[in-house]
């Protein structure tokens, strides 16, 4: 009885070694076979890439610009105010593109530092209408002019014919 155990174990260990070359040439191949191949898909070449670069060029222009006063969500919501007048904060979100959660947290922080105001719809008492105060105004009238500028400047590699062709043709992928 020994003597078959002691012959079960060399055969086991020798089966092992024989299926450790096996098992590295098919793990080789795994790792092989796991490369990628090569796609047609080059990240640089893609419209949500590019414009993700462009968009941080013109963040980087506007924070230079403007300044930690006012981040480009919350100018979004007071120059459409000051083309709309009073709205919901509801429609304000859609005018501005924003979800529900950013338009309330972008109107509370805008609130907290006295440039926007809200108060009962008087023709809905369900709904609040958040309007500019004085300050905002100010704020969003002293503005403009240095938005306009960064908005320039960001499309400043263009000349006028191609920037009116870059908007147009965003403007269609809106």
């Amino acid at each position: 009885m020994a003597k078959t155990a002691t012959l079960k174990r060399p055969a086991k260990a020798a089966s092992k070694v024989a299926l450790k070359p096996a098992k590295a040439a098919a793990k080789m191949a795994a790792k092989a076979a796991a490369k990628p191949a090569k796609s047609n898909y080059v990240l640089d070449d893609q419209i949500g890439f590019i414009l993700r670069q462009v968009w941080q060029r013109h963040t980087m222009i506007f924070a230079r610009d403007i300044g930690s006063n006012l981040t480009p969500t919350q100018w979004a919501a007071l120059s459409k105010l000051v083309e709309t007048g009073p709205c919901s904060q509801n429609q304000l979100g859609r005018l501005t593109a924003m979800d529900v959660a950013t338009i309330k947290g972008v109107i509370d922080r805008l609130t907290a530092r006295g440039l926007t105001e809200t108060s009962a719809d008087p023709q809905d008492g369900r709904r609040l209408l958040v309007s500019l105060t004085r300050a905002g105004q100010q704020l969003a009238e002293k503005t403009a002019p240095l938005a306009l500028a960064i908005s320039k400047e960001t499309l400043a590699p263009l000349d006028a014919k191609e920037r009116e062709t870059l908007l147009g043709l965003l403007s269609r992928l809106r």
